[in-house]
């Protein structure tokens, strides 16, 4: 066993296989929200390649789709544009959207 062995995710690809609920999951999310976007991560050390989707609003989900083809594929079937977030960075509505649920987080804290 090597240093790392420990750390791989089990019964996944190096290209983050997706599976059919994270596929299903990724569809229902999109036919229930309006304007919605995909971001293509790239793979890090810890998490395979995933895919954000970004709706009109900001609120996002993010998934491991099978790798940059697996995305592609996504946006095909979805009939949404793909982008890679290393070339665009992450919509600025996403971090509203992140900045918003903060506040309201403390509101409910502070209540």
């Amino acid at each position: 066993m090597g240093l790392f062995d420990r750390f791989k995710r089990s019964g996944r690809s190096r290209g983050g296989a997706s599976s059919s609920s994270d596929r299903a999951h990724l569809a229902d999310w999109t036919a229930a929200r309006i304007g919605v976007e995909a971001y293509v991560e790239p793979e890090t050390t810890v998490t395979p390649i995933t895919v954000v989707l970004v709706a009109n609003d900001g609120e996002w989900t993010r998934r491991a789709v099978g790798g940059e083809k697996g995305a592609r594929k996504l946006g095909e079937d979805l009939k949404i544009p793909v982008y890679d977030v290393r070339k665009t960075g992450y919509p600025q509505r996403m971090r509203d959207h992140d900045a918003r649920q903060k506040i309201i987080r403390r509101r409910e804290q502070g209540a």
